[in-house]
């Protein structure tokens, strides 16, 4: 098969022919339909998250066909696969429902091979069927941004005025499940990224601008997907008192010293790490009711150190995705 691999960090992929892998007791075969090109792969291939697996396929969003193995799906099953690939079951954070926090916990496209590749194995009790209405391409931002921004989402309490910084694959999608519950999205992106800011408005947004201004209103929480820490006192300025500033991602910048008057007034500051299952089912679920816009741009495998460079800069509105 077909695979782009990572050798070694901060060098580009390699195009490799591999050997299609074997499943184990309790994996699945999948052959790969589309895998979305996450945020984190940037992390992971620039040296950001320590101590992959190497040589190693990135990618963790992942819409596959079952080809072989386990019990749970029958032979030609559509299902996802995210970030999450396994956790332990025993520790106390899995005991007692957090198995997002497992210190064993391995995960897709870094501890395990993923989605930038013909054929993949995956654990099944990781794996999610997919609502019908999305095509391949379309399902792969749901199976990580998705997952992540929905919990975001769900820390952000029930804040009317709702902040996104970072106007990428995430906060697309989230911004709509908000509109959908009633909520007033305000959408922030990098400065001058006029297509981006147009494209928070099509999607609903009440307003859009740069995130370096403060918005026209109190917001009752923000959710920051841009890893750039120094919009963490950014978005604190931007909450009221009781807010909530959430930071969604995996990795980010050094967040800057700030006067504590920032965070004085009850206002919290939280991080959200990784999914669970229950995340996936609950927000899969959401994704069948709510016909969520998901703008995808597809690429062939072969051009995924292309993709990856586009979205480091920036220039990916929406998400993207390779198919192999």
């Amino acid at each position: 098969m077909r695979a782009m691999v990572l050798v070694e960090p901060r060098r580009p992929l390699e195009r490799r022919e591999l050997p299609n892998p074997v499943p184990q007791p309790g994996q699945v075969l999948l052959r790969v339909r589309a895998c979305g090109v996450c945020r984190t792969d940037l992390h992971v291939l620039d040296g950001e998250l320590a101590n992959p697996k190497l040589p190693l396929v990135l990618g963790h969003e992942i819409v596959g066909i079952v080809e072989a193995g386990g019990s749970r799906f029958a032979k030609g099953t559509r299902v996802g696969v995210p970030w999450l690939g396994w956790t332990c079951g025993t520790c106390e954070h899995c005991r007692a429902g957090r198995e997002n926090l497992c210190d064993r916990a391995r995960f897709t496209g870094y501890q395990i091979d993923g989605g930038y590749a013909g054929m993949t194995v995956a654990d099944e009790r990781y794996c999610f069927p997919l609502p019908d209405r999305y095509s391949d391409a379309e399902a792969a931002p749901l199976l990580c941004a998705g997952l992540i921004g929905a919990r975001s989402l769900r820390m952000a309490g029930e804040a009317r005025r709702l902040g996104l910084y970072g106007f990428g694959a995430a906060a697309h999608l989230i911004a709509q499940v908000a509109r959908a519950e009633g909520r007033e999205v305000y959408a922030f992106t990098s400065p001058g990224d006029v297509d981006a800011q147009r494209f928070a408005l099509d999607l609903g947004a009440a307003w859009a601008g740069s995130s370096l201004e403060m918005p026209p209103v109190e917001l009752d929480a923000a959710i920051l997907f841009a890893p750039v820490g120094s919009l963490v006192p950014q978005a604190l300025r931007a909450v009221r008192k009781a807010g909530v500033v959430v930071c969604g991602g995996i990795h980010m910048s050094d967040i800057p010293s700030f006067p504590y008057q920032l965070l004085w007034g009850e206002r919290m500051l939280r991080s959200v790490a990784n999914l669970t299952r229950r995340d996936a089912e609950d927000f899969l679920a959401t994704a069948g009711r709510i016909p969520l816009r998901t703008r995808v741009a597809t690429h062939p495998l072969a051009a995924a150190n292309e993709v990856l460079a586009s979205l480091r800069v920036g220039a990916v509105v929406g998400a993207a995705a390779l198919v192999p």
